[in-house]
């Protein structure tokens, strides 16, 4: 099998090194990815001076040229949010902004720089949403270049206005550990296929 690797971007509000569930659902993912071959990576992006913009670099101290050269070293992305008030975090939004760059970027064949990689949307939440944060994300990411698998998508959302979050659980659900393997396995089949044959140049 083709050695493959993954680069999860966790855009929880909260810093380092305080509990995140959008850490443990992107380590849960990392870790399922792992069974099949997938060696993976994280960072917490709020721990980083990513600066607004929608530009590959936005100059003194940005953080996101050496963020982006590690989604570009990785063959599968995965992006981690939780929900605000039904949408995906501030953070996971300026992360598409600064992809938003990549639009116009191409590799040495003329083809959009992100093509070949896989990319996989994980979310939490104590609210309804989980649907559309996952459909706005994967939207976004598939416009950059990305590829998603089927089913490329894992969430867990707790009872509305309550107080357990996914980092809470004593156990993971059932369905949510089954959605979370699925997709890892159907992200590693696609992203070893593209490493094997890619998307053809324009």
């Amino acid at each position: 099998m083709a050695e493959l690797t993954a680069l999860a971007l966790i855009c929880s509000l909260t810093p380092s090194p305080e509990p995140s569930s959008s850490e443990l659902m992107a380590r849960h993912v990392l870790d399922e990815l792992a069974a099949h071959g997938v060696s993976g990576t994280s960072l917490r992006v709020v721990d980083h001076n990513v600066m607004p913009g929608v530009q590959v670099d936005m100059g003194d101290g940005d953080a996101w040229p050496g963020i982006r050269e590690r989604i570009l070293a990785a063959d599968i992305f995965v992006l981690a949010t939780p929900i605000w008030m039904g949408h995906p975090s501030s953070i996971t939004q300026r992360v598409i902004e600064r992809l938003d760059a990549d639009l116009a970027e191409t590799d040495e064949a003329g083809r959009p720089i992100m093509y070949d990689k896989v990319a996989i949307v994980a979310v939490v939440g104590n609210e309804d949403g989980a649907h559309k944060v996952n459909a706005d994300v994967q939207q976004a990411l598939n416009d950059v270049g990305f590829t998603i698998p089927a089913q490329g998508g894992t969430y867990w959302v707790g009872e509305a206005m309550q107080t357990v979050d996914y980092k809470d659980l004593d156990e993971l659900p059932e369905k949510v550990a089954a959605t979370t393997a699925g997709a890892a396995r159907n992200a590693a089949h696609l992203a070893r296929f593209l490493k094997r044959d890619g998307y053809p140049a324009g």
